[in-house]
């Protein structure tokens, strides 16, 4: 056996490798289970016990100069393979244009509309979209088997979680966390169990505002909101105020911007009456204030929340809400400049 190991080492220095089928060629005859290296070792086994030991570790010498041999081929065609492939590249040829990305529209209306509130003083509050029964509704009126908790048809994930019904859940995590003066807008996805149609869906975006304070008014509200309206619809955009109805607020109003019924489209989005409604707000109830630590005999504030879907397709006019969610390039790409 001495001898074949002889022969065998003498047949691995002595193979020419000088293409890549060469090495697996290589491998073939001499580190398959049908090659003579694997043969050796099943004969090892009929070798008298007193030479078992020399021969044993001569044989694993064998192996082990037979994978390294492989090995150092196996690189050596690699390399030569990646100079080959560098070769081909002609850096002489024009690149290739890459296109710019772009904004979604309902992120460049969240924006603008985070911007303006940002330069009246208020600050960006987000949360978790995973709620707890507590901050989702109990701190905000919805006391357990409430009527009112009918008007959120909700995603229960399990008996005490929810995905948030409206980002006033971050508004209540702040007021828990901070001492007024307290002035923030929470904007964010929000999630109902709704029909999916051309004006709803089952997930849409909501920004809602809250300002805490001593001696804070309704008219301190009403001013804020003719404010924001001024500045993302225009100087001469006409309001108006609806009484309304929010477990978390009291008084409630609803706010509405007149469009006119002179298009057929303003008709229709108005529903022929010219006013299209685009937030609810309020004054925050004194209950909500104790629920979360603040004392309603000595602050007040006012919120306001509204669905940024909706003053979107107001101002780019879309007509499906189900656009803004199915990523169709061609829509997306109106915006680019945008």
């Amino acid at each position: 056996m001495k001898e074949r190991i002889e022969q065998l080492k003498k047949a691995i220095e002595a193979f020419s490798v000088k293409t890549e089928k060469d090495v697996e060629q290589f491998r073939l005859q001499f580190l398959t289970k049908k090659s003579e290296l694997n043969q050796l070792f099943a004969d090892f086994k009929e070798v008298p016990s007193e030479l078992k030991k020399e021969l044993g570790k001569e044989l694993n010498l064998l192996k082990n100069f037979a994978e390294e041999t492989h090995r150092v081929h196996q690189e050596t065609w690699s390399s030569a393979n990646a100079d080959a492939e560098k070769d081909l590249n002609d850096y002489t040829l024009p690149g290739y244009q890459s296109g710019s990305g772009n904004r979604h529209p309902l992120q460049i209306v969240r924006n603008r509309m985070t911007d303006i509130f940002m330069r009246m003083g208020f600050d960006v509050s987000e949360g978790p979209e995973i709620e707890d029964d507590w901050h989702n509704f109990s701190a905000l009126n919805f006391p357990e088997n409430h009527p009112a908790r009918d008007m959120q048809d909700t995603f229960f994930i399990d008996a005490d979680r929810s995905l948030r019904t409206h980002t006033s859940s971050v508004q209540v995590r702040v007021m828990e966390s901070q001492k007024p003066p307290i002035r923030t807008i929470s904007p964010g996805r929000v999630y109902r169990n709704e029909a999916i149609s051309a004006r709803s869906n089952c997930f849409f975006h909501q920004i809602e505002g809250l300002y805490i304070d001593k001696g804070v008014s309704f008219a301190d509200l009403k001013q804020t909101l003719f404010q924001f309206v001024k500045e993302f619809f225009g100087a001469d955009t006409q309001v108006r105020f609806r009484p309304s109805y929010f477990p978390f607020t009291e008084p409630s109003a609803e706010m509405d911007i007149y469009l006119g019924t002179g298009t057929e489209a303003d008709y229709r989005l108005t529903k022929g009456s010219g006013w299209l409604e685009i937030l609810g707000c309020g004054m925050v109830d004194k209950q909500v204030l104790s629920n979360c630590g603040i004392d309603p005999e000595t602050y007040t504030g006012f919120a306001f929340g509204m669905g940024i879907e909706r003053i979107t397709m107001f101002q780019y006019g879309v007509k499906d809400l189900r656009t803004f969610f199915e990523n169709d390039v061609r829509f997306l790409n109106q915006f680019a400049s945008v």
